[in-house]
């Protein structure tokens, strides 16, 4: 039995256990996504409310690494131990959408895409890597304008999936042997695709062969993936509450794993909406990080992950 510890909580200041008299929590001023661990296993994430990027200590409390991250939402680390985030922008400050690569030691940060064939990005969601260094990032905009890119190591852009045979990207996550790459379809509205896709993935990074891996239609579907050394694969999926949409309660709200066959493995309950993404950390890739609401929770598991 897998057991789940709430690493810390993110709020604008501490609480009580108990809050007494009429006291009540009247916001909460945090929002977690996008784990991802470094060479080292230390787990980096992002703090969507604030536009952060956080990392763990050494003792396991958070640091600021940047602020003001336009609204960085997933990362993960290539080969190089540079950061790539997907950073969402903010059309009200005419920020745009992007896809950035940091240089840790120095914070030095490089622009790796921002539009396609002249055209503003919308914003950036999510971002994987393989084997060969390439990077695989998810763009979600309307059902008739979302995509899915590629930025081979030359820099070069390539868009592999588009409107209308996606829907509404979200996680992404590429097979440990590169052979698949899997895409969420999180689409809210009633009908709307809510999903894991497989595809095989082709030497040259294209993708074709589609076909659904697993369907959460009507519940939410899953955020973020991720991915162990033999090939389970994680999703956050769930919600606790309905929110106003069209998705119901049927997705139970956690980690479901997934065998390559699209067989469920076991599941884990994360006791907190909103449930969004996961990453593999520690200096043995064997604690599971979830981020869900203003909590980063982390649990022990067997297989060693990737950081994919």
């Amino acid at each position: 039995m897998n057991r789940v510890f709430a690493l810390f909580l993110l709020a604008a200041c501490a609480l009580p256990a108990q809050v007494p008299g009429e006291v009540r929590v009247a916001a909460i001023v945090a929002f977690t996504e996008g784990p991802a661990a470094d060479l080292s296993g230390r787990i980096y994430f992002t703090e969507t409310v604030t536009e952060r990027i956080l990392r763990l200590a050494d003792r396991g409390a958070p640091a600021t690494f940047r602020e003001s991250s336009n609204a960085a939402n997933g990362l993960v680390f290539d080969a190089q131990g540079r950061l790539i985030a997907c950073e969402g922008g903010n059309p009200g400050r005419n920020l745009p959408g992007r896809i950035t690569r940091t240089e840790v030691k120095t914070g030095r940060v490089e622009v790796l895409a921002d539009r396609y064939e002249g055209r503003p990005l919308n914003r950036p969601n999510d971002v994987t890597v393989d084997g060969k260094g390439r990077i695989y990032f998810t763009d979600p905009g309307t059902p008739r304008n979302s995509a899915v890119y590629r930025i081979d190591p030359d820099g070069r852009l390539a868009r592999i999936l588009a409107s209308p045979d996606i829907e509404k990207p979200n996680g992404v996550m590429i097979s440990p042997d590169d052979r698949t790459l899997y895409l969420v379809e999180s689409n809210q509205v009633e009908g709307g695709a809510r999903m894991i896709r497989a595809y095989d993935l082709a030497g040259d990074g294209s993708v074709r062969n589609m076909r659904v891996f697993h369907n959460f239609y009507p519940g939410r579907s899953a955020d973020g993936l991720c991915i162990d050394s033999r090939g389970n694969l994680f999703a956050a999926a769930g919600l606790h509450r309905r929110r106003g949409t069209s998705e119901t309660l049927d997705t139970k709200p956690g980690i479901h794993v997934f065998s390559p066959a699209g067989k469920l493995l076991r599941f884990i309950p994360i006791p907190e909406d909103t449930i969004t993404n996961c990453a593999f950390g520690g200096p043995d890739l064997r604690t599971l990080y979830v981020t869900a609401g203003k909590t980063l929770f982390q649990v022990p598991v067997e297989l060693p992950g990737t950081r994919r």
